[in-house]
C-alpha cells in the first residue's frame, strides 16, 4: 500500500503525542538543572560543561549509522520502550548520587553516556515510528504537533527547572526528569498498531546496509545539501549552548529564574513557528520557507554575543531566544516530513541514523573546542566564531536545489 493511503491511526499517534510531551517537559528542565548543577554545585568551568556534553552525544557518533542498520531490522516500537525506560534509570542515578553528594563530574559524563547510547536508538526508531502511523500527505501536520509540543515543554521546562533549583536543588529537578522519562516508556508501550515484521533478507550484509543509508543521503540531489549544512549547524550551535549557560550566569550575572525565563522565550516562539510551518510551507514552498528560518541562529546568537550586562542584557537575550525558537519551530516540522517523505521505508531508519548520527556526534568536537575556546578568549569571541558558522551553515542549503523541495503526495521511488 503507497504511504499516502495509509490509514491516520489517530489514538497510536496521540499517545505518541503524549509521551513526547511528557519526556520533554522533564528534560528541558533537567537540562538547564544539569548544567546548574556543575556550575553551582560541583564548581565546572566552560570546558568540564563541554566535556560532559561531549560525552553525552559521543554513542550517536560511535554507534548511531550501526543503530540505523539495526533498528530497520526490527520493530521500532520496543526500542522506543526500552530506551526511555534506560534513561529514567540513568538521570534518577545523576538526581540520587546529587542529593547525596556523592556526584563528580567524570561520574555525570559516565552517566550521560548511557543517556546518548539509549537516546540514539530510541530517537532513530521514533523517527521510523511516526511514517508508519501517518500517511504521508499528514506528515507536516502531524509533525508540526508533535513539534509544537516539544517548544511548548522547551518553554515551560527551564522555567520550571530555574523554580526547582532555586526553591529545592538541581538534583531534585533532575529527579523530575527520572520520572517523566519513566511515564513516557508507560505511556509507549500502550500503543496499538500493526507494526509490520522486517522481510527476512538472505544477502543482509552491515558494512553494504551502512553504505546504502549514506549514499541515499549523500547522493541524492536535495537530501545532500541539505544534511551538509545541517551538520555544520549542529556542530555551531552546539558550541554556543555548551557555554550560554555559563555566559548568562557568570559573565552576565543572570540568576537561575531569569536564565530559565530566556531559555524559555524560544519554546514560546518555537510553538508559533512550528504552527505557521504547514500553511507557510503550502504557499511558499518548503525549501524556501526552511531556508529563510535558518539565517535566524546567526542573527540570534549575533545579539547574544553583543548583549549587555544588567536588565538591558536580560530583554536582549530574550528578544535573541524569541527570534531563535521561530526559526527552529518552523524548520522542525517541515525537515523531518520531508526527509521522511521522499526515503523509502525501508531506508528510513537508516537516514534518519546517518543524518542524526553525525548531527548529533559533531557535539563530541564542538562541545569540548568550545569550552576550551571560551576559557581561553572568552566567552563573546567564542560566540562571535559560531556566528560565522552558522551563518555558512545556513547558506549551504540557499545556494542548493533544496531551496525549491516540496513535498511528495505519495509513496518515495524504491531506492
Amino acid at each position: 500500500m503507497a504511504r499516502g493511503a495509509r490509514v491516520f491511526s489517530y489514538p497510536a499517534f496521540v499517545r505518541l503525542w503524549i509521551s513526547d510531551t511528557v519526556k520533554w517537559l522533564g528534560l528541558f528542565t533537567s537540562g538547564l538543572a544539569l548544567q546548574l548543577l556543575l556550575i553551582q554545585d560541583l564548581g565546572a568551568d566552560q570546558a568540564d560543561l563541554g566535556l560532559v556534553r561531549s560525552a553525552q552525544w559521543l554513542p550517536m557518533l560511535l554507534f548511531g549509522l550501526l543503530a540505523g542498520v539495526l533498528i530497520d531490522r526490527v520493530r521500532r516500537q520496543p526500542v522506543l520502550v526500552v530506551g526511555d525506560a534506560v534513561c529514567a534509570v540513568a538521570f534518577g542515578t545523576v538526581g540520587v548520587l546529587g542529593l547525596t553528594g556523592d556526584l563528580t563530574v567524570p561520574l555525570v559524563a559516565a552517566l550521560m553516556f548511557v543517556v546518548g547510547l539509549a537516546s540514539l536508538s530510541a530517537t532513530a526508531a521514533h523517527q521510523s515510528f511516526l511514517p508508519r502511523l501517518v500517511p504521508t500527505v499528514e506528515l507536516p501536520r502531524a509533525n508540526a504537533r508533535i513539534e509544537q509540543s516539544m517548544t511548548a515543554a522547551e518553554s515551560v521546562g527551564p522555567l520550571l527547572a530555574g523554580v526547582l533549583v532555586r526553591a529545592l536543588s538541581a538534583p531534585i529537578a533532575i529527579l523530575t526528569n527520572a520520572v517523566t522519562y519513566a511515564v513516557s516508556a508507560v505511556v509507549l508501550s500502550t500503543i496499538r498498531t500493526t507494526e509490520p515484521a522486517p522481510a527476512p533478507r538472505a544477502d543482509r550484509h552491515l558494512g553494504r546496509e551502512l553504505v546504502e543509508g549514506a549514499r541515499w543521503v549523500y547522493r541524492h540531489r536535495t537530501l545532500m545539501p541539505y544534511a551538509v549544512g545541517l551538520h555544520t549547524w549542529f556542530f555551531f550551535n552546539s558550541a554556543v549552548m555548551t557555554i550560554l549557560v555559563f555566559y548568562a550566569s557568570q559573565e552576565l550575572g543572570l540568576d537561575p529564574v531569569a536564565i530559565g525565563l530566556v531559555l524559555a522565550s524560544a519554546g514560546v516562539s518555537g510553538v508559533i513557528g512550528a504552527g505557521l510551518a504547514p500553511r507557510l510551507s503550502e504557499r511558499f514552498g518548503l525549501g524556501v520557507v526552511v531556508c529563510l528560518a535558518g539565517w535566524t541562529s546567526p542573527l540570534a546568537f549575533l545579539m547574544t554575543a553583543l548583549t549587555p550586562t544588567g536588565g538591558t542584557g536580560v530583554v536582549v537575550l530574550v528578544v535573541a531566544q524569541l527570534i531563535y525558537g521561530v526559526g527552529n519551530g518552523l524548520r522542525g516540522p517541515l525537515e523531518m516530513s520531508y526527509r521522511n517523505a521522499v526515503t523509502p521505508d525501508r531506508l528510513s531508519a537508516r537516514m534518519n541514523a546517518t543524518i542524526r548520527s553525525l548531527n548529533w556526534g559533531t557535539i563530541t568536537v564542538s562541545a569540548p573546542l568550545a569550552g576550551w575556546f571560551a576559557v581561553t578568549y572568552g566567552n563573546r569571541p567564542t560566540i562571535l566564531v559560531c556566528v560565522a558558522g552558522l551563518a555558512v551553515a545556513a547558506l549551504i542549503p540557499t545556494v542548493s536545489p533544496f531551496l525549491r523541495a516540496q513535498m511528495p503526495e505519495d509513496e518515495p521511488e524504491p531506492a
